[in-house]
């Protein structure tokens, strides 16, 4: 099913560009012929059913992913921003013997007790020569409910836990946004997301394969070297978490004319502080997109597309998805009301990994997904996030999301990014705390982003400090972990 996406481009638009990166650039005919290697490979270095990849954003990555697949074998992409210690504890998990990797890495894949097959050491050119002489390997057969890869969640939970998507998930869920967004084969896109994590899994590696279209890979993010390829390449399709939009805002070599090829440029990942989302307006002319997703949904859930926007939300569900907001009963809650996104849908994993209790949990059995995440639907189906359940306080008898106070802070002109917490109090049994880093340049005390926070909010959502940090701790993908923010105390 995935497979044979790659095999229809090599067959359709063989001579065109699948993916470039700094060291390597392969059309979709030697694409198919280096997965094809891989694939020998891969057969040859396991006899387990799951294989782990640990390769950043690259073409490498692409031949090894479809390799794999085509091995059939179970992807276990990792986390390389982990620590041995972490990344052990997932590879017992995932149960593999075996990890792809390059030597940059060898010191980290060293600590866990795997074997390594580094592609430095492979004779890869020689290989595919001689792979080109020979009859194409039988792409498997493959249902739609087998499990395709497994992806470990890293950011907001202490444990992580190993989502099954299958060939289902993955392949309904770029035929949904293709459709939904409207992309067509000769838009051009960016991967600079580590493909360890579902959004730049199938965003930028599997959605442009099933277009036949040309991406582009930024290794290790440089918002130098992003500018540079979002001008030179007529990137129109770029995919990034507004941390990255932000530090090309703060690029001040990026001309205006940068994003002159947008078509579309969705933030997902983390909400889109508004000064971000009016900064590359200004400076880029460009309208930021969001889009809404978990790993657990393949990802995209809800997605703004150009044709169809409302400014402060995360878009309609995408094609094939849907999406209930539901009271603390089970029941709907009516347009414009908070509860808990319910997700419903072809991209809905099959299940965590050896987890069937933790399952159970988070999946009903008519096969509703409970994100978590509290949002409100309006009257035109537009969905809006209000906060994660888990973080909403109890401050005086009152709801608070942390999200409300994070989106006026982020309006004071000094401040770069916010994360609000719950804290126990005395008297009002919560209290916000916001942790605060500043722009560049920019300064800014607690008692003026107290007062600031005081025009905007009901007093009860002011928050009772405010910790001006130097950084915030943050996941593989930029997003802050409010889990560790106590440590900061």
């Amino acid at each position: 099913m995935l497979v044979d996406m790659l095999i229809n481009a090599a067959h359709e638009r063989g001579k065109c560009v699948a993916v470039s990166d700094p060291r390597m650039t392969l059309t979709y005919k030697r694409l198919a012929q280096l997965a094809a290697v891989c694939r020998d490979v891969v057969a040859r270095a396991t006899q387990r059913d799951r294989i782990g990849i640990m390769l950043p954003a690259s073409a490498a990555f692409s031949a090894c992913l479809f390799g794999s697949l085509w091995a059939e074998r179970k992807v276990v992409p990792l986390n390389f921003l982990l620590s041995g210690c972490e990344l052990a504890g997932i590879v017992e998990s995932a149960e593999i013997d075996v990890v792809i990797t390059i030597r940059h890495f060898a010191d980290l894949v060293s600590q866990l007790p795997v074997r390594s097959v580094f592609l430095e050491d492979l004779p890869l050119r020689r290989r595919m020569i001689g792979r080109s002489l020979r009859r194409k390997p039988p792409v498997p057969r493959t249902a739609s409910d087998d499990t395709a890869v497994i992806l470990f969640t890293s950011g907001t939970s202490a444990q992580p836990k190993g989502v099954e998507l299958t060939f289902g998930n993955l392949h309904s869920n770029c035929a949904d946004c293709i459709a939904t967004a409207q992309i067509e084969p000769d838009h051009r896109f960016l991967n600079c997301l580590p493909p360890f994590h579902v959004f730049g899994l199938t965003a930028n590696v599997l959605v442009p394969v099933a277009l036949g279209s040309s991406v582009y890979c930024v290794p290790r993010f440089s918002p130098a070297q992003v500018a540079d390829t979002l001008l030179k390449h007529d990137i129109s399709v770029f995919m990034a978490i507004p941390s990255m939009y932000a530090a090309l805002l703060r690029l001040k070599s990026a001309p205006p004319d940068t994003m002159k090829d947008a078509y579309l440029y969705v933030s997902g990942g983390e909400p889109l502080p508004d000064s971000v989302a009016a900064g590359v307006r200004e400076r880029f002319g460009v309208e930021l997109l969001q889009g809404y997703g978990l790993t657990e949904t393949s990802p995209v859930c809800t997605l703004e597309v150009p044709h169809a926007r409302r400014p402060g939300s995360i878009g309609r569900p995408v094609q094939n998805v849907s999406v209930r907001i539901v009271d603390e009963h089970g029941a709907d809650c009516p347009p414009g009301k908070d509860g808990e996104i319910w997700i419903n849908g072809p991209n809905v994993m099959k299940g965590y990994h050896r987890d069937p209790h933790e399952t159970a949990r988070v999946i009903t059995a008519d096969g509703w997904f409970k994100s978590g995440d509290a949002g409100r639907i309006d009257a035109d189906g537009f969905v809006t996030i209000t906060g994660r359940l888990k973080d909403m306080m109890i401050v005086g008898g009152e709801n608070v999301f942390p999200r409300e106070i994070e989106a006026v802070l982020e309006r004071h002109p000094a401040v770069a990014d916010v994360a609000v917490i719950g804290v126990p109090d005395s008297s009002r049994g919560e209290a916000p705390l916001a942790f605060v880093t500043c722009k560049e340049g920019e300064t800014a005390d607690e008692i003026e982003l107290r007062e600031f926070a005081r025009k905007h909010l009901a007093g009860y959502k002011v928050p009772r400090k405010v910790r001006i940090e130097v950084d915030l701790p943050r996941g593989p993908t930029g997003k802050v972990l409010k889990r560790r923010l106590p440590e900061l105390l």
